[in-house]
């Protein structure tokens, strides 16, 4: 089994950034079928714990006020000259900031049930001291002058986990911290001098990335994840969004156009100089004004020139209701309610 302990830089590290989901599918995969073992420190609960609100605070705090600021400086004094792909490239980016709070909260939900049903460790007194013994001797991680005691704690804990390796067992010890940790003279992916004996025996990993762990454990699995990260789909930027709507606005509108022609052309629609009215003061529905009729058909003309005729139809019942569903989902992501198809 692959007993792993992982700092608590680590996990906030990993709640920040979506692109860290699949890893966290293999980890979760391994611990179901019993490969791997999480060993948790109380502390890295505790952590954990009080930082997940700033994470998501910091990963959910819009700029979008920076943003306008900076829009409406460029449309008032820059140039005409790619002003447009500047407005639409901070738009983007805008847009995907908001996101990262979203996955942030996503995150953090999985890791604290990772942790919640690893191996919790309390620490002990002996900790404590050892953990303070470093400190008196400026050994690794007090070698840069700063209060490491959580970080002196968690080695260790790794040491009682080395004592207490079964046979078939694999250790690990994965950080982040490598200004901390890692023997930054010679090289940063080797264990600092002071704690090198650690990781000298097989079966005990010293390393920065999670993924360089699972990798070596389970090499099949993280092929298989390296694939899902090569052709992983993208969120859209909210410029493609915008644009697919305005298409698809355009697209619905045109045929709406088509049928009121239509009715015009077999009489069904009455063409006058004024419209009349119901009995109930309503304007009548099948009658057209001159002049409305002179703008629609002007209007026709210029969605024909905007998107091209080859994009207008014409459509069965299926790809017709395809449009109108498509139109309806960009418009839920970008604000409206469901099903609003006004044109």
């Amino acid at each position: 089994m692959l007993r792993i302990l992982i700092d608590t830089c680590v996990w906030l590290d990993i709640a920040k950034d979506y692109r860290h989901l699949k890893t966290l599918d293999v980890l979760v995969d391994l611990i179901r079928d019993g490969d791997v073992e999480l060993v948790v420190p109380q502390q890295t609960l505790d952590e954990f714990e009080r930082n997940k609100g700033r994470l998501v605070k910091e990963a959910s705090q819009s700029i979008s006020a920076v943003f306008k600021r900076v829009s409406d400086a460029i449309r008032d004094h820059g140039g005409e000259e790619g002003r447009d792909t500047l407005l639409r490239q901070l738009s983007d980016m805008d847009y995907r900031i908001s996101k990262q709070g979203e996955y942030a909260n996503f995150n953090i939900d999985r890791i604290e049930k990772l942790l919640t049903d690893g191996a919790i460790v309390q620490t002990s007194d002996d900790v404590k001291i050892r953990a303070a013994q470093r400190a008196i001797d400026k050994l690794c991680p007090f070698h840069k002058n700063k209060n490491s005691m959580a970080d002196a704690v968690l080695l260790e804990i790794y040491r009682d986990m080395l004592v207490g390796k079964g046979d078939d067992d694999h250790l690990a010890f994965v950080t982040h911290n490598k200004h901390d940790f890692s023997d930054m003279n010679a090289d940063q992916r080797a264990p600092h001098p002071d704690i090198a004996e650690l990781f000298a025996a097989d079966g005990s990993t010293y390393a920065l990335a999670l993924g360089e762990v699972l990798n070596a454990y389970a090499p099949d699995w993280m092929e298989d994840l390296k694939w899902e990260f090569e052709y992983e789909e993208k969120p859209r930027s909210l410029s493609e969004i915008l644009e697919a709507e305005h298409l698809l606005f355009r697209q619905v509108w045109y045929n709406r156009h088509l049928n009121l022609m239509c009715r015009v052309e077999s009489g069904e629609i009455e063409i006058v100089d004024e419209l009349g009215k119901t009995e109930k003061g309503h304007y009548r529905q099948d009658q057209i004004t001159r002049g409305t009729l002179e703008a629609a058909l002007a209007a026709g003309e210029q969605a024909r020139k905007e998107i091209g005729e080859e994009n207008l139809g014409p459509w069965d019942d299926f790809e017709w209701g395809m449009l109108n569903g498509k139109l309806s989902a960009l418009r839920w992501v970008t604000g409206s309610e469901w099903d609003f198809l006004d044109t």
